[in-house]
């Protein structure tokens, strides 16, 4: 509705796949332009709004409507039929389940599902399939364990980590993205659905 007739554009990346009837809208003079990035693989009917900053290597499936001003890390996979709510962000790695509605932002390397969308677990077969090492996706589970399970305040469970965890790239591309998150992130798990320690 705010686009004047300026100049912008739409970025689609190198060997990026885009199925029958998928929309790509171009930017307006907030950001100028669209950018779908290399690698990604959009499925029938997707539709990726004005200003959406998609990354490398994602796979967005069948009739995802995607609102404008989202950004999406590389790597991520969202299954199909989600809605996606302007100015979210979507972490890399993430998995989010088909039908989902996404009003929150969801951090990177999780797998987000239910209604309302909630943390269901880390993306751990994902990120072995992408060459994380074991070490690395216990890093991942025992990080969120202490942003989701602390019982405390989020931004004394991101202090506590900083200070009780070994840094490393994982903890501080989370500690960033929660900071950062002016939207909020999406809930933890309800008591009743936590996985058992160890499960996928």
């Amino acid at each position: 509705m705010k686009f004047a007739g300026e100049i912008t554009t739409a970025h689609i990346g190198d060997y990026t796949v885009l199925r029958e009837c998928v929309t790509v809208n171009r930017g307006t003079i907030d950001r100028g332009r669209t950018v779908v990035g290399s690698h990604c693989l959009l499925q029938a009917y997707v539709h990726i709004a004005h200003d959406c900053l998609v990354g490398d290597h994602c796979v967005i499936s069948n009739a995802t409507q995607m609102a404008g001003h989202v950004q999406v890390g590389d790597w991520a996979i969202i299954g199909g039929t989600t809605a996606i709510h302007q100015f979210t962000n979507i972490g890399s790695h993430a998995f989010i389940a088909g039908g989902s509605l996404v009003r929150k932002d969801v951090p990177p390397f999780v797998k987000a599902a239910r209604e309302p969308l909630a943390y269901a677990g880390v993306n751990s077969v994902g990120l072995r399939r992408r060459g994380f090492s074991e070490t690395q996706v216990n890093s991942i589970h025992e990080l969120y364990r202490a942003l989701y399970l602390s019982g405390l305040p989020m931004t004394d469970s991101l202090s506590r980590i900083e200070v009780e965890l070994p840094p490393s790239p994982e903890r501080d591309q989370i500690v960033e993205f929660v900071r950062a998150a002016a939207r909020g992130i999406i809930k933890g798990p309800s008591r009743g659905s936590l996985p058992e320690e160890g499960a996928e």
